[in-house]
């Protein structure tokens, strides 16, 4: 693979025009990560770890502490602690399923995921309408675009951290 250097690498319009439009949606989902917490009545970072931890518990692959503190970019500790105020509002619960007893496992607890739901029913309704809107082809385009610019920025934030 050829390397870039992005500064001064001529981009074509619809290059950055992608970038952008990634930009605000990150933005726009910052915001709704704020309005969850409203939502919740939980500082902006725990709003954050819980709709982490939710989603990841919809999705069917649940976080482990280690997991969730490099995706919210806390250390060990700090990401310790946080979990330790979810659990004892009762928003999640730390279960060992694995067969090494030593890995922890992190879920929501029902009420957290109820008011997850009734955060989406109310938050996530323009952005359903545009998943609904656009066809599987198209989605099945944007999500491998996605996927690599994702595995782009987790080797980039891999080599980050060797540094």
């Amino acid at each position: 693979m050829t390397r870039l250097d992005p500064l001064t690498e001529e981009w074509a319009p619809e290059q950055t025009a992608a970038m952008q439009a990634l930009r605000d949606w990150a933005v726009r989902f910052a915001e709704l990560n704020q309005h969850l917490a409203a939502w919740t009545n939980l500082p902006g970072s725990d709003a954050n770890a819980l709709g982490l931890i939710v989603w990841a518990a919809e999705d069917g692959t649940p976080l482990s502490p280690a997991e969730l503190s490099r995706q919210i970019g806390m250390t060990s500790g700090a990401a310790s602690v946080l979990l330790n105020r979810l659990e004892a509002a009762g928003h999640i619960h730390r279960t060992r399923e694995h067969t090494d007893r030593r890995r922890v496992t992190l879920r929501p607890s029902p009420d957290a995921r109820e008011r997850a739901r009734q955060f989406l029913g109310v938050a996530g309704v323009e952005v359903a309408q545009v998943l609904q809107d656009t066809s599987l082809d198209d989605l099945r385009v944007i999500t491998a675009f996605v996927s690599r610019l994702a595995a782009a920025g987790a080797a980039a934030n891999d080599r980050l951290r060797r540094r």
